[in-house]
């Protein structure tokens, strides 16, 4: 003979596992909506800062629990994750719709092709069949481990004008960056406050100078003091220059967090639009964050970007391309 269950019990268990319930919701919707007002509110602070680095996925999980609500008919919680879902796409319009400069018209254009390879890439083939593809006219590099720098004629054997940084000694492997181009190069006094390397190119534009920088991480993996300091370095590195100016490389920051908008704001330069994302590159690209970056003085514009091949690395690589602003 089974023992009755009281129906009290049930409604007792009901009702918790409803409350647990309700309280996930909560949860769920709380915590973007608070991402996003963080983000909106341009607070400087190092909590807000890197909360802000990863609107762009929270969007996109958000948009998900919004439809799988609607899947299960959770009707007036859907409707509740409209409001995160609204607050993160304004969060997000300037990363990927940023204050751009128009194209002149008929003007030539240059292809630029920008990669962290990530120090301890092996995949040599990888790269290289990256670079091929992307058939860029000038490509910028940072991340070059032991492995990788010594096969850089394999690498960017057609491109015969270099500008190499010297070896850069770091805790996990010692990397140098490169400027390869297909237009003659003059090298740019290099900082030794961060890892960067800076020519000016002869292009069918005039002259370009192009930096590829790699800025150390956020906090709480380095201090938070630390890509700010680099930042201002970067731009005492551009202070004095008179051609316009293309930096690219591996910032650790989307455009409309920090340290982009510091770029924007204290050095006046542009970012190309940030979507797809570009790490982790394990990941589906559109779920990713842009910390890979192309910034460029108003006095070019950008006709297009889109990722590159993958390398082997953990980043996607981002080709772009630019030409002369409209007057």
């Amino acid at each position: 003979m089974t023992n009755p269950v009281h129906p009290e019990t049930q409604a007792s268990f009901a009702k918790g596992i409803a409350w647990v319930v309700r309280l996930l919701l909560t949860g769920l919707i709380a915590t973007p909506t608070f991402m996003a007002l963080l983000a909106i509110s341009g607070m400087r602070n190092q909590y807000a800062d890197l909360l802000a680095q990863f609107t762009a996925p929270a969007l996109f999980a958000t948009v998900g629990l919004a439809l799988l609500l609607l899947l299960f008919r959770q009707r007036r919680w859907a409707t509740a994750a409209v409001v995160p879902v609204a607050l993160l796409l304004i969060s997000v319009s300037s990363q990927w719709f940023p204050t751009a400069s128009r194209p002149e018209a008929g003007a030539p254009s240059v292809r630029l092709y920008s990669a962290n390879l990530w120090v301890r890439n092996r995949d040599l083939d990888a790269i290289a069949a990256s670079i091929r593809q992307a058939d860029a006219d000038v490509v910028m590099l940072i991340e070059l481990g032991d492995a990788t720098a010594p096969h850089l004629d394999d690498l960017v054997g057609d491109y015969p004008h270099r500008i190499a940084s010297p070896r850069i000694n770091r805790p996990n492997g010692d990397v140098r960056s490169v400027i390869a181009s297909r237009y003659p190069l003059v090298a740019l006094p290099r900082p030794d406050t961060f890892e960067a390397v800076g020519a000016t190119a002869m292009t069918p534009l005039g002259p370009i100078n192009l930096v590829s920088v790699h800025l150390t991480r956020p906090w709480p993996f380095e201090e938070s003091w630390g890509q700010i300091s680099q930042t201002m370095a970067l731009d005492a590195m551009l202070q004095n220059l008179s051609s316009p100016v293309v930096v690219a490389g591996d910032f650790n920051s989307v455009s409309n967090a920090r340290i982009g908008k510091m770029v924007q704001r204290d050095i006046g330069l542009r970012p190309v639009a940030g979507f797809p994302g570009t790490w982790p590159a394990a990941l589906p690209s559109p779920l990713a964050i842009t910390i890979d970056q192309v910034y460029a003085s108003p006095d070019l514009a950008f006709v297009s970007r889109r990722l590159g091949r993958p390398t082997g690395s953990d980043h996607r690589p981002v080709v772009t391309e630019i030409t002369r602003a409209a007057k």
